[in-house]
């Protein structure tokens, strides 16, 4: 029987999103000049005020006035009528060092006698894979992470849609037949924050109902096809006979953290699998990768997205659980769709070929080096692995450079591993 899934996205002038983007500037600048660094920042926005809180044990300073204040404008928000604007801001910091309990399970101090560094926490971690898309997340999800991208990339190139501001939320509908392929889109929604009017090309001011129609008409004949064109595997779909909602309220003047109070992690599902698949309940942004909630759940995605992409399933979702303090996980679970082997014996071959400490995943995927800003938008998974500069100041104000390997769980290394050693 034919069903309809919906996922949604947020762009990075949501105001969860901002919350998530300067957590995770604070951690890159804490890592790139001390490794070691133990953070987790948390972030909160309102109108006019950052709040910064959290537990940071580190050898390097940070200047997380200066961190907030860069975040923030390469956001977008840098008018005063948004009620939120990088350089007025009031910021509160109120960070202080980790709990000595929770560094002694980290450590491997006084833990059941062992040395090694354990889980940051206790809890379970989900990473999952499908092969209905190349990159291997659910087709609903990732269409919606194009459409707020790429309405971003229209507002900050200014020359169309000139009356968009930062905050903007997707949505897309997707009908699957009986057997779990999709079919064409049903439901698109956008909801963009926009200016209270706005003067067209024949100098006609537009307001009120005027500048919504207008707004509609944009997103129909401006962002879809450009939406389409950005996205060369699927963006065809946008092209199709579907329902399009665009600000279903009317208007959406008020946005971003005057409109919404932001929190750090509020956004986990966007952040994942967009309501497939599972998660465990842990954010991930602000914090540093001795915390199983955000490394343990790469490792789990990049587990999921190899054995998908060696053909071993069609879906594929591995839980990982862990206790504070103990090194290896306490349990490994696999399960999924299109399964061409027994599961029993791919849980035993990722017990013996992936090490799955937290110090075996730190090493594996890379996790001390400065790469989670970009994860704090857009989506942590279906991501490009790619080499990047980014530039950084240091406690003494120097300006200096790092390149950086990004999104490392993404990469498809143990595919010809897996296949051989599977058949498949």
């Amino acid at each position: 029987m034919a069903y309809l899934f919906t996922s949604e996205s947020v762009s990075e002038g949501h105001p969860d999103k901002v919350a998530d983007q300067i957590s995770d500037a604070i951690l890159d600048n804490f890592l790139v000049q001390d490794k070691e660094s133990h953070v987790a920042c948390e972030t909160l926005v309102t109108t006019g005020q950052v709040v910064v809180a959290g537990e940071v044990t580190s050898n390097s300073y940070v200047d997380v006035q200066r961190v907030v204040r860069e975040t923030i404008k390469k956001i977008g928000y840098t008018k005063a009528e948004y009620k939120f604007e990088a350089d007025s801001c009031g910021i509160l910091t109120a960070l202080h060092e980790q709990s000595d309990d929770i560094a002694r399970g980290v450590e491997g101090r006084g833990v059941e006698g062992r040395e090694e560094q354990g889980a940051g926490d206790q809890g379970i971690m989900f990473g999952y894979a499908t092969n209905e898309t190349d990159n291997f997340v659910p087709l609903t999800l990732d269409l919606a992470h194009t459409l707020v991208y790429t309405l971003a990339r229209i507002r900050k190139d200014g020359k169309q849609m000139t009356y968009l501001r930062p905050d903007t939320k997707s949505q897309v509908t997707i009908e699957y037949d009986e057997s779990g392929k999709p079919l064409r889109i049903d439901t698109v929604v956008v909801s963009t924050q926009h200016d209270p009017e706005w003067t067209d090309a024949n100098g006609k001011v537009l307001s009120g109902k005027e500048l919504q129609a207008q707004i509609e008409r944009d997103v129909r004949e401006i962002l879809l096809p450009e939406a389409a064109r950005r996205d060369k595997r699927y963006g065809e779909l946008f092209k199709g006979d579907f329902r399009l909602l665009v600000n279903p309220t009317g208007q959406f003047i008020i946005g971003g953290p005057h409109g919404d109070t932001g929190l750090t992690g509020r956004k986990i599902i966007v952040d994942t699998y967009g309501g497939r698949g599972a998660h465990g309940g842990g954010a991930f942004s602000g914090k540093d990768p001795s915390k199983v909630d955000r490394s343990a759940a790469y490792m789990a995605r990049y587990i999921a997205k190899n054995f998908v992409a060696a053909g071993v399933a069609d879906e594929m979702l591995v839980q990982l659980g862990y206790a504070i303090g103990v090194a290896e996980p306490v349990s490994i679970y696999v399960e999924g769709k299109g399964f061409k082997v027994d599961k029993s014996l791919v849980e035993k071959w990722i017990k013996e070929h992936f090490n799955l400490t937290p110090a075996g995943i730190i090493n594996t995927l890379k996790l001390k080096e400065p790469i989670y800003e970009e994860t704090a938008r857009y989506g942590h998974v279906g991501r490009t692995n790619e080499v990047v500069e980014k530039a950084f100041v240091d406690g003494n104000g120097k300006a200096f450079t790092r390149r950086v390997e990004l999104f490392t769980w993404e990469k498809l290394d143990k595919v010809a591993e897996i296949k051989q050693a599977f058949g498949v």
